[in-house]
């Protein structure tokens, strides 16, 4: 039976790739969005699907009143839509957390206001967890790694916003998990991490893996921001939808719960360290980059337990960190038309 879909960020990376899978298989989506960041992917959406396939609503997650009528027939609601980067976080606070926490309210309102109890699938980030300076690092040639967090950061590991952008998204985390206590909202949080894939047009301050691909294809300036060696477990964007799906279908096992979704233990990689000779070995050339200082909020470490995601949904990556980046530098090689 279809569902009636709402993707707020629907013509974002994430969005629009979840949005082509689900009218892949014919379900009724409403994608919400400002489209300040780019209409490509709608544009994309609307050639391979046609105009009427999908509604769209050009609307952005900060005016309450048109988020909910958007949201008055959801039976899902997938919530994308937000500032994403710490980096402009740092420069505008009042408007970072007016979109991820003011917006992500109004959301969880109008999914309340609908009385259709939707699910409600939240996408969180890893920065929630902060700097995690308690947890010994070590540091070896190419990276640094965990002590003792063999398996990753759990999900029990203590909430520590740091920076405007982590206290946004983790007022944003616990608003979506506390609807769910006390309104029985049928929501999902998914902590996420380094997700990359095809259709995303990384920049400097976003979608690390995309924009060292894009720069180094294109022929644009890098600069490495801290010593190069700070690992991530990166996830390839089919598997986050999995993911997505899974909480939808398994929402009476996970409504209300918090999971971390990564690429896990097994598929982590040091931002330059060692992805500079994965990426000189596509292209073919060495690549040369300037050096900057550590960000504020840079985690030196950070890769997810993804244990309970698998224990509970059946949830894991399937695509590893070769297979993706060639994916990934494909697509960019096809289409440097549009960089």
């Amino acid at each position: 039976m279809k569902k009636n879909y709402l993707i707020t960020g629907g013509a974002g990376f994430i969005g629009s790739n979840y949005v082509y899978r689900l009218l892949k298989r014919r379900e009724n989506v409403t994608i919400y969005d400002n489209l300040s960041r780019t209409k490509r992917n709608i544009e994309w959406l609307r050639k391979e699907f046609g105009d009427d396939s999908f509604r769209l609503v050009v609307g952005d997650v900060r005016q309450a009143d048109r988020i909910t009528e958007s949201a008055a027939s959801a039976d899902v609601i997938v919530h994308l839509a937000g500032q994403v980067a710490v980096t402009t976080s740092v420069v505008d606070p009042r408007d970072d957390f007016e979109s991820n926490a003011l917006g992500t309210f109004n959301v969880l309102e109008a999914a309340r206001a609908s009385g259709r109890n939707p699910i409600f699938i939240y996408a969180s980030t890893n920065k929630v967890y902060g700097g995690m300076e308690e947890v010994e690092l070590f540091e070896e040639p190419t990276r640094w790694r965990y002590k003792d967090l063999i398996q990753g950061c759990p999900e029990t590991q203590p909430l520590d916003f740091h920076s405007p952008y982590g206290c946004s998204k983790g007022t944003g985390d616990q608003y979506v998990r506390d609807y769910s206590r006390i309104y029985d909202l049928r929501s999902v949080v998914y902590r996420q991490s380094c997700i990359y894939g095809t259709r995303q047009f990384g920049i400097e301050d976003q979608g690390w893996v995309a924009w060292f691909i894009i720069a180094a294809v294109t022929g644009k300036p890098i600069t490495i921001y801290g010593d190069g060696k700070q690992v991530r477990d990166i996830l390839f964007v089919d598997d986050l939808l999995d993911a997505y799906d899974l909480a939808v279908e398994k929402i009476d096992i996970a409504k209300g719960q918090v999971y971390n979704l990564g690429g896990g233990p097994q598929n982590v990689m040091s931002i330059w360290a060692e992805f500079q000779p994965k990426l000189e070995k596509l292209l073919g050339k060495p690549l040369h980059v300037a050096r900057g200082d550590w960000r504020p909020g840079d985690q030196r470490v950070f890769y997810a337990d993804i244990r309970k995601a698998e224990k509970e949904l059946g949830w894991k990556p399937a695509v590893n960190v070769d297979e993706g980046v060639q994916k990934l530098f494909d697509w960019v090689m096809e289409n440097k038309n549009l960089f």
